[in-house]
């Protein structure tokens, strides 16, 4: 593993990484953009959602024709973007999510597993179980999975047959099978107990091991199923959220800012991508 380098700063609040079309795309959560950066650092601001309100863009995924997809926080909605740059309502996740929505992954059919707060996390209310969402392709929706605790960044194996999701109030990772027919879940059950950690966003990787940033430490962890944890890396910054892409699936993207709370960020421009090369590549979605 070599050392972490700077790719990119002047970043609110950072969340959603995904590498795509050999880039790694991107939201900032306070600047209301979603944008992509090359390996070199040279960004391109992809949508600015700036102009339908303050609409936090956070969770990021594509549907199987290139569809853009959006979770937009606060509207506790799933945002589309259409060919011709326009954004519209793909599902509307009010009727499911108990506060803001957050992290999503979709798999290959275009369907959408996206998770919530559960509580008013902003007023320091306490927490209570969230249900996470299943966002058909057409943007119907049904809760796929009850009473977890603040479901957050989540994965799908390479045949899409697991999904698994970090409860970042649980200090944990549950797996879940997955009816490839419906995209309903069944059988759930622990995957990686990890104690004194806040799983936030994440990715799986060729050995089957998921990284994922700590929400409670500057770390990125990478943890096993059964909760062995063979690595972390400091990352001398609060991290939410890390993905890993690059040519051949070996760059560990990290994002990181001085805090999750908006007062703490906001308008700050105090967060950075950093990178780290790893051994093991990239696996599974997203």
């Amino acid at each position: 593993m070599s050392e972490i380098n700077e790719l990119v700063g002047g970043i609110d609040f950072g969340e959603g990484p995904r590498w795509h079309d050999d880039r790694l795309w991107y939201s900032d959560f306070y600047q209301h953009q979603i944008r992509a950066v090359d390996m070199d650092g040279t960004q391109e601001v992809m949508v600015d959602t700036d102009r339908l309100g303050d609409r936090r863009p956070s969770g990021l995924g594509w549907l199987p024709d290139g569809r853009l997809l959006v979770v937009s926080m606060v509207e506790q909605e799933v945002l589309r973007q259409e060919p011709d740059g326009t954004l519209v309502q793909h599902a509307d996740l009010s009727g499911i999510a108990g506060f803001h929505c957050n992290d999503m992954v979709v798999d290959s059919a275009g369907r959408a597993y996206v998770g919530n707060f559960g509580f008013d996390l902003d007023s320091g209310a306490d927490p209570q179980p969230a249900d996470l969402a299943l966002v058909q392709p057409d943007g119907t929706t049904s809760v796929a999975a009850e009473g977890l605790l603040f479901p957050n960044g989540a994965v799908l194996t390479d045949d899409e047959s697991t999904l698994i999701v970090g409860q970042t109030f649980g200090s944990d990772y549950v797996a879940l099978d997955v009816d490839k027919a419906t995209g309903q879940l069944s059988n759930r059950r622990q995957w990686a107990d990890i104690p004194g950690t806040a799983p936030d966003g994440c990715a799986l990787d060729a050995e089957g091991a998921i990284w994922f940033a700590d929400a409670v430490g500057a770390q990125v962890v990478r943890v096993h199923e059964g909760g062995e944890v063979s690595q972390t890396i400091d990352v001398g910054q609060p991290t939410f959220a890390c993905m890993l892409g690059g040519p051949d699936g070996r760059t560990l993207f990290i994002l990181s800012s001085d805090g999750a709370n908006s007062a703490d960020v906001a308008g700050k421009a105090s967060g950075f991508i950093r990178t780290v090369t790893v051994d093991v590549p990239h696996a599974g979605r997203p």
